[in-house]
């Protein structure tokens, strides 16, 4: 096991973090198209990135030695998880490089009967990594931080049965977990212009990340098309 680094979480502080994914059809969706929008993200002074599947992690790996949240989008039947819903998931994005792995802390039930305490723990005791807790409510993100992840994110907001008559980015529980919780809180998700950005950092955001508005070509071109003849 390798040690966990001290210094990757203050790097990220106040910082713009890049989410670098694509469609599975779409064209962009191959691991050096991705190292490469990764790259210009960090060229142009994002302080990380966020990718999902370890073959995509590793290309961006090789590219950059910035911090890279890993994540691996899973569906497993019977099951609403699926941000590396399960251990050997998390393994796979660390053996990628990932410095953080990403998990879907919400309160739904977890395959293989395992627990977010447990698969935190060996996280950190195994694979040597940090964690970055998805959650969509208050209650999820104090059952995470209490399970021992090392950021909290909320990413899931608005995505889960719990919150779906929500639409982020989840200001209000932005605020309430800056004001509760004793570890970073990242903003993620609906974040579409740089004026939301700021308007994050303001309310106590540690770091801001986003993704379709700066690399969702496919979702941005078809809300564009949406609106012509």
């Amino acid at each position: 096991m390798s040690a966990i680094s001290s210094d990757v979480i203050p790097s990220l502080r106040h910082g713009l973090i890049v989410s670098c994914q694509a469609p599975v059809d779409s064209p962009l969706h191959e691991p050096n198209v991705i190292a490469t929008i990764a790259q210009a993200a960090i060229n142009q002074g994002a302080v990380g990135v966020r990718i999902d599947t370890p073959q995509h992690v590793a290309a961006v790996r090789q590219r950059l030695q910035t911090p890279i949240i890993g994540l691996w989008k899973q569906q497993i039947p019977g099951f609403d998880i699926y941000i590396t819903p399960q251990f050997h998931h998390a393994a796979a994005i660390a053996e990628a490089g990932a410095d953080i792995i990403a998990i879907d802390a919400t309160l739904r039930d977890r395959p293989g009967g395992e627990t977010i305490t447990d698969l935190i723990a060996r996280i950190h005791q195994e694979l040597g990594k940090l964690v970055m807790a998805d959650v969509d409510t208050l209650e999820a993100a104090i059952a995470a931080v209490a399970a021992g992840a090392d950021l909290v994110g909320t990413t899931l907001y608005g995505y889960t049965t719990a919150t779906q008559q929500q639409s982020p980015p989840g200001f209000d529980l932005l605020t309430q977990m800056v004001q509760q919780l004793k570890i970073p809180v990242i903003c993620e998700g609906g974040i579409a212009s740089p004026e939301m950005a700021r308007q994050a950092l303001n309310l106590g955001a540690y770091a801001v990340v986003v993704g379709t508005a700066i690399t969702g070509i496919d979702l941005q071109v078809q809300a564009y098309r949406a609106v012509f003849p």
